[in-house]
């Protein structure tokens, strides 16, 4: 862990990766805000922990994060580092999935990030200095069948994180766009308990763990880069998906039958 600030927030800290981001933080001698709905996994992350400090947020309620912001900050101090983890991710075919879930996906993934990042970006840039992790997904880079809803909200996290960063690059401030493969945390049982497409059954076994693409979110920071994929992989996903999108089509299609 190279993060040896003095004051940071996770959203998502009730669990998976927020909440091991937090304690990562915490065992840096970091004072930690965590914000989630989840107030069992917030008792539960802060155990035994005094810098690690629980709010029980919404993050579609920007007057709720903005005061809990105001709060942790009146009390230890202007933040350094944001991770913006919490997430939600419900499978199902577009014409199938009910509009309130869909609608749902988009408004905390990426409504989440809007509400958090007006909250605490301008402050860090107002000051020169800061770091700024907004975890999207390769979900959010290559859409795929059956995941249209959570496809959707992570590539619009992506997006609006990318023109965030070039609308403040010469602030002080470092971003990061986070778009690991699957990630080995409880938000994988949301797609298991809807729809589960065979693209998913393929990489059970394989998934990465949370400490792993935390670690490459540190050195992409240190280093001062945008993207981070986490694996070569992911990487060549990432341009195949700009330069053969119907050879990545015509695979989905291949493994899914259809």
């Amino acid at each position: 862990m190279a993060y040896q600030g003095k004051s940071a927030l996770v959203t998502g800290g009730g669990s998976g990766m927020g909440a091991l981001a937090a304690q990562q933080f915490a065992a840096a001698g970091a004072q930690v805000a965590i914000l989630d709905v989840n107030e069992a996994g917030l008792k539960e992350t802060a155990a035994g922990n005094p810098n690690i400090h629980p709010y029980v947020v919404d993050i579609t309620d920007f007057a709720a994060v903005e005061a809990a912001v105001a709060e942790f900050e009146s009390a230890h101090g202007p933040l350094d580092r944001v991770y913006n983890c919490a997430a939600i991710m419900p499978f199902g075919k577009l014409l199938e999935q009910d509009p309130a879930v869909t609608n749902k996906l988009m408004s905390i993934n990426y409504g989440g990030l809007v509400c958090v990042a007006r909250a605490t970006v301008p402050g860090m840039v107002a000051r020169g200095c800061g770091e700024f992790a907004s975890f999207a997904s390769m979900s959010g880079i290559i859409p795929s069948l059956m995941m249209g809803g959570y496809n959707a909200s992570k590539a619009a996290v992506a997006t609006y994180t990318e023109v965030l960063w070039h609308e403040n690059r010469d602030s002080g401030v470092k971003f990061v766009c986070v778009c690991p493969p699957a990630v080995a945390t409880p938000l994988l049982n949301q797609g298991k308990e809807t729809t589960w497409p065979k693209l998913m059954q393929q990489s059970e076994g394989s998934e990465l763990t949370p400490d792993v693409v935390l670690a490459a979110v540190d050195a992409d920071l240190e280093k001062g880069n945008f993207w981070c994929t986490v694996t070569r992989e992911a990487k060549i996903g990432f341009y195949m998906r700009r330069w053969m999108p119907n050879a990545v089509w015509n695979n989905i299609h291949k493994v899914e039958g259809f």
